[in-house]
């Protein structure tokens, strides 16, 4: 049973730093992407960042570079290090994985809620 597990989130000042971690289980994910979303209240889902499971190739949204994936194959663990965190950067925040050449992500975690206070 293929699992993701985040944490990492919390209540941080604006301006701070957080490092969100997704902890993958139950297959072998090496032609998986993985990828990082979050939903504010009374909005849309919308995507964040995606790594490829080797690491080699990103693609991130317009966050000015304040975020970087990254991935840790040993660990089974894709992480998302967010730094000059803002308001509006307030949301849960999902980790997902999909079938590379595929439509879409199979499998998503259960969210990690981040709140940036002003």
């Amino acid at each position: 049973q293929v699992q993701l597990v985040e944490s990492g989130g919390g209540l941080v000042q604006a301006g701070g730093s957080l490092r969100l971690s997704c902890a993958a289980s139950g297959r072998t994910f090496s032609s998986y992407v993985m990828g990082w979303f979050r939903q504010a209240p009374g909005k849309e889902r919308e995507f964040v960042a995606v790594i490829s499971w080797s690491g080699r190739n990103t693609y991130y949204a317009d966050s000015k570079g304040r975020f970087t994936i990254s991935v840790d194959n040993a660990k089974n663990t894709v992480y998302l290090q967010m730094n000059s965190l803002k308001p509006e950067d307030t949301a849960v925040y999902y980790c997902a994985a999909g079938q590379q050449d595929s439509d879409g992500y199979q499998y998503w975690g259960q969210g990690t809620q981040v709140t940036v206070s002003s």
